[in-house]
């Protein structure tokens, strides 16, 4: 390690991100299932926790309401939808230490992430997971608001809570817009 010493989790930086909670009019919200290594499907332990919703990170000069309407698009080939809330504050999550130095090039203790509420305004068929030429999910569907944390790593269960007590109230005062 070029006679480096390893950093500690606490003296990196979070990266900056965004988060869609994208809601559809029977009061659920999309997660994708992430592929896995080599681009098989990720199976998780026992074939669990391997369900997320669409994320990722903020490019350089591009404000947060871009950057979650971009990585939608990019994750889910969804461009039919329309924000309606965001997070007060920015919610944070930290990798476990077996992830530490490998994801993002150990560059990053966690993320830092602006959620946002959204309003599905097109149809099923509106959904393309291989509009982007590095797919991040291999299938999808809709799930109940009260499903989201057992779906997730557990690592990011902490903040699914977080959405949920912020969005999860939206869910029933959504009506199919289409």
């Amino acid at each position: 390690m070029n006679g480096e010493k390893p950093k500690k989790a606490a003296d990196l930086p979070f990266r900056p991100g965004v988060g869609a909670m994208l809601f559809n009019g029977e009061e659920e919200v999309f997660v994708g299932r992430r592929f896995g290594p080599r681009g098989s499907p990720h199976r998780g332990p026992r074939g669990a926790y391997v369900w997320q919703m669409p994320q990722g990170g903020i490019d350089r000069k591009e404000a947060p309401e871009q950057a979650v309407l971009r990585e939608l698009a990019e994750e889910t080939g969804i461009e039919k939808a329309e924000i309606i809330a965001e997070t007060k504050d920015w919610l944070t999550y930290d990798l476990p230490e077996n992830l530490l130095g490998v994801s993002w090039g150990g560059r990053f203790r966690g993320q830092k992430q602006k959620w946002f509420a959204l309003r599905f305004t097109g149809e099923d068929a509106d959904i393309n997971l291989d509009f982007h030429d590095k797919p991040e999910f291999c299938e999808w569907r809709w799930a109940r608001v009260e499903e989201l944390q057992d779906l997730i790593v557990p690592f990011k269960r902490r903040l699914y809570k977080d959405i949920i007590e912020e969005f999860g109230g939206l869910a029933d005062k959504i009506t199919d817009s289409t």
